[in-house]
């Protein structure tokens, strides 16, 4: 995202603060698929990430009033309104599997039928051999991302769902900047060496 739009949702959140609720729509429209697919993959369950989604756009709306960009650090820059609503997905994904054992097989249909290795797979456009080995490279990426521990998981989804920098995750998961390094570093390589196996 620029640093333009950025801008622009930091002005959306504060019209909205001040009474003009078309923007909280907008807000909405541009992040609410990168914060539901963010959640869903935490959760691995459409009806749980519809709902906690949910209760992220109420948390939003909530709080609006009180809402104020973070000012700069020499450490990390002034904190974008995506780094904020993330912040807020995070913490909600968090207490929920702090409630209940995430349990569900990579090959036990979702709520639409499909299994969470058909989300990650090729296209329809594709043959049906190449939708088979991509459903297959998709189960294994999963069950690689499953086996990360939790706080590299979080930091590698708050990245790739999220495009958070690596200040930000370190802002969102309340984790010193090396930490945060660390994390992330710790889960590529796991996720690379999967990869390799794949290939």
């Amino acid at each position: 995202m620029s640093e333009q739009a950025a801008t622009a949702d930091e002005a959306l959140m504060r019209a909205y603060a001040g009474g003009d609720t078309r923007e909280f729509e907008t807000l909405y429209d541009r992040h609410a698929t990168r914060v539901w697919r963010y959640i869903f993959r935490g959760t691995r369950d459409n009806a749980t990430a519809d709902e906690l989604a949910q209760d992220v756009w109420l948390r939003v709306a909530r709080a609006a009033p009180g809402y104020a960009p973070s000012a700069a650090t020499a450490q990390r820059p002034v904190a974008r309104f995506t780094t904020w609503l993330l912040t807020l997905a995070h913490h909600r994904v968090v207490d929920h599997l702090r409630q209940q054992r995430p349990t569900q097989s990579l090959d036990e249909p979702l709520h639409d039928e499909r299994t969470l290795a058909d989300t990650l797979a090729a296209p329809s456009g594709f043959g049906p051999l190449r939708q088979i080995e991509s459903r297959q490279q998709a189960a294994q990426l999963l069950a690689a991302l499953d086996a990360l521990p939790p706080e590299q998981r979080h930091a590698f989804l708050l990245q790739a769902e999220g495009g958070m920098s690596v200040a930000e995750i370190a802002d969102a998961t309340g984790v010193g900047l090396e930490t945060a390094k660390s994390r992330l570093r710790y889960a590529r390589t796991a996720l690379r060496r999967a990869l390799e196996d794949i290939a």
